[in-house]
């Protein structure tokens, strides 16, 4: 039997008054892949994901989940998605517990699933907490313990981590990176951090501006020019603007958002590392900081569009 998408995103369109926020994006999302939707804020990623979700309807193009649009399907398809908005709004007032079996009589499900989820997502000694009284990272938690409820065939999540500390995030990283080893569901998450990306994806969908810049495996977009190597740099505060330009007219800069770190990709890192050495020490440009690297996920996407993707 052929192998079918359970999300299949066909040329789908979306505007907001004068805002073109999603521009004719297409791809296809198999049983068990977990795929992020990666990209800096104001790319489109939410308005994508909550047409999805069935949220919103786009202008044009179609979305099949399961093979089905979610015109006259939505109790079905309801009951195999779970999902987690940018911000989710508790009661304040009810406990961990509480909230949770609230939630689990939507779907008819009873204390011991209540009581499964609960050691899940690791907050066996909160179940008597006011929500209210939960930490940034446990509000998190509890929010992804509501999505997995109902053993979803297909996982929304949108900025799962989002103002979250590291240890928080890694927190949810765990949780997630268990459900991949233990399930067939299909996850689809968007992010802006690459790291997330990374280690929660084998699959990344680049996208800026409401469209696609590139898709595919992570050794796919990062391996594309293998050879491309990535330097790092920043120079002493003694250097003026018009050195800056000098430099900048013999290689392709990219700066951080201080202005202070630079970023330039080469293609024949033995001959063009000199070149550049010998422009800096022209210019009386003194090095602070060098380091040469691999490519990225923010390189490639700095590549695309001239900017990193933190900007």
């Amino acid at each position: 039997m052929k192998n079918e998408p359970v999300i299949d995103v066909r040329n789908v369109h979306k505007s907001f008054k004068n805002v073109y926020a999603v521009k004719g994006i297409d791809f296809k999302i198999f049983k068990g892949q977990s795929v992020a939707l990666l990209g800096p804020n104001g790319a489109g990623k939410t308005t994508l994901m909550e047409m999805i979700e069935g949220i919103q309807k786009p202008d044009t193009g179609d979305i099949f989940i399961n093979g089905r649009k979610w015109k006259g399907n939505e109790r079905d398809l309801h009951r195999i998605i779970g999902l987690s908005l940018q911000e989710t709004r508790f009661i304040d007032r009810l406990t961990v517990t509480e909230t949770l079996k609230l939630f689990a009589a939507f779907y008819e499900l009873g204390q011991a699933r209540v009581d499964e989820i609960t050691r899940i997502i690791g907050l066996d000694e909160k179940t008597r907490s006011y929500v209210v009284n939960l930490s940034g990272g446990q509000r998190q938690r509890l929010a992804l313990g509501i999505a997995l409820l109902n053993n979803p065939q297909i996982l929304l999540l949108d900025e799962p981590t989002t103002g979250l500390d590291p240890n928080a995030r890694r927190e949810i990283w765990s949780i997630l990176g268990s459900l991949k080893k233990h399930s067939q569901t299909s996850l689809v998450l968007t992010t802006h951090y690459m790291e997330e990306a990374e280690r929660l994806c084998e699959r990344i969908i680049i996208i800026d501006k409401g469209q696609i810049l590139k898709q595919g495996t992570l050794a796919q977009l990062v391996e594309e020019n293998n050879g491309d190597k990535v330097i790092e740099f920043a120079i002493e505060e003694s250097g003026t603007a018009i050195h800056r330009q000098r430099l900048e007219s013999e290689f392709q800069i990219v700066w951080d958002d201080n202005g202070d770190k630079g970023f330039i990709t080469l293609s024949r890192i033995e001959n063009q590392l000199p070149e550049f050495l010998n422009v800096l020490n022209r210019n009386n440009l003194r090095l602070r900081h060098l380091e040469c690297r691999r490519k990225t996920l923010d390189d490639v996407f700095t590549s695309m569009t001239g900017r990193r993707l933190s900007e």
